[in-house]
């Protein structure tokens, strides 16, 4: 049973609907006014990899819509540099190893997003609120998925969920692996995102309840491997070598775009909350681009966890702005409950704050600081601490720390650890500060007795 304060103040303001008949109407009113929630998540999509972020030829009309319309986030960073860990982050605010979710989930092993975890969606639903998730879930491991003695989106307050444990089988196109409700779909003709896309519009037109506010998680498997791309949108990069890839991206893009028409068909864009982000960097030998970042998928370079952030809120949020307050996947918890009226639960620490400050490009504050360490990494970026302008990235034993002037040195050419020996230690008193609490409360026995062997020449496997 999951306890919190926030839990128990959501369930105190149903009962008081349910005893008194005469506030029904009001509070229906009042549910129709509250703002919803739609997370657009893309899957391996670099900093680099939009026209919105830079890049000269990939076409991403409907991100340059999405940013024209809100505000575009130049820092915006994913909690760890690998899925499963940072889709964690986004629902339940908390670093990955402290929630549990410290590794991908990729095969057959016993970690997974834990029935005990409080993620937004349960507690909007407590509330009243109505929630569906569509797409990639990859939260639980190979053998656990579809298996009712693990936690699936529906233990996680979704009302509505199909999704595949992890990518699209057998690639983008065709997928079979879907699973809606608990019960295999088959095979689907077309591509992966606008099939996501179909159902998130379905669900909204055909099953939602108009009278009710909703959230909604959209994360699509694009521009993940294994990539099959529609003739549509590879055709408009002929000739080019990484047709594919930059096909792949404006095939995400498209279903953005769908999802956006589908808010309008349903007369709900001006009361949403859209955010649009990645789940980690690019893949280069795939076509990913970091934009210049050093680092790619798995680092925490900043390659690796600069990500695509994008938000629209009519009405709160001025068209057009760009914002360069340091903002993580975290913060999404925080900010939908921030914006729900939801206090943040207060028996466990939730690393993510609001974001409504950064909505209009103004600092935030944090009493944690933003934190990354990814199991697969290469053994000299294991972790990363940053505090304002300052970010310190340490090695998989926790002895040797590289510094960087991040918003100067974007590209992580300079380290200063060398120059700055005070500076540098006073961040690594901080990084350690920060990983002894997360090893406190996380399941470490988890990450302790990892079976996997240590890559890429290190010496620690988590």
């Amino acid at each position: 049973m999951k306890t919190t304060s926030a839990i128990s103040i959501a369930s105190l303001f149903v009962c008081m609907l349910a005893t008194q008949p005469f506030a029904l109407a009001d509070a229906n009113a009042a549910d129709a006014a509250r703002p919803n929630f739609v997370v657009f998540v893309a899957d391996d999509m670099g900093w680099g990899d939009s026209h919105t972020y830079g890049h000269e030829l990939i076409q991403t009309p409907n991100l340059d819509r999405l940013a024209s319309q809100g505000v575009k986030f130049t820092q915006c960073y994913s909690a760890c540099g690998v899925c499963s860990p940072s889709r964690s982050a986004i629902l339940t605010g908390r670093t990955p190893y402290r929630n549990g979710v410290y590794r991908h989930l990729s095969g057959n092993h016993e970690a997974h997003l834990r029935a005990t975890e409080i993620t937004f969606p349960e507690l909007l639903k407590e509330v009243g609120y109505e929630t569906c998730h569509v797409g990639k879930w990859h939260l639980l491991s190979r053998q656990q998925f579809n298996n009712p003695k693990f936690p699936h989106p529906g233990e996680h307050g979704f009302d509505h969920w199909m999704c595949t444990q992890n990518n699209a089988s057998p690639s983008h196109q065709n997928p079979d692996n879907f699973v809606r409700n608990g019960d295999p779909v088959g095979q689907l003709e077309g591509y992966s995102a606008q099939l996501v896309a179909t159902e998130a519009a379905r669900w909204l037109k055909d099953i939602h309840d108009p009278s009710k506010p909703f959230a909604m998680t959209v994360w699509v498997h694009e521009p993940h491997s294994p990539i099959a791309t529609d003739s549509r949108f590879q055709s408009l990069y002929n000739g080019h070598e990484n047709s594919k890839y930059m096909g792949n991206i404006t095939q995400m893009d498209h279903a953005l775009g769908m999802v956006m028409d589908a808010l309008d068909a349903q007369k709900v864009t001006d009361n949403t909350l859209l955010f649009f982000t990645s789940d980690n960097g690019p893949v280069p030998a795939f076509g990913g681009s970091s934009g210049g970042l050093r680092g790619n998928k798995r680092s925490d370079h900043e390659g690796g966890i600069r990500v695509p952030g994008v938000a629209r809120w009519p009405g709160h949020i001025q068209p057009g702005t760009v914002s360069d307050t340091p903002v993580i996947g975290t913060d999404v918890f925080a900010t939908v409950l921030d914006i729900a009226g939801i206090p943040l639960p207060t028996d466990r620490t939730i690393d993510g704050v609001s974001m409504l400050p950064a909505f209009e490009a103004k600092p935030v504050e944090r009493s944690t600081p933003l934190f990354w360490r990814t199991h697969v990494s290469p053994p000299e970026d294991r972790v990363a601490l940053r505090i304002g302008d300052w970010k310190l990235v340490g090695d998989e034993t926790l002895t040797k720390f590289q510094l960087y002037e991040i918003q100067k040195d974007w590209k992580e050419e300079h380290d200063l650890a060398a120059a700055m020996p005070e500076k540098t230690e006073e961040m690594k008193d901080q990084l350690m500060k920060v990983w002894r609490d997360i090893e406190s409360e996380g399941p470490d026995h988890w990450w302790k007795n990892e079976r996997q062997k240590p890559a890429r020449g290190g010496t620690v496997n988590y």
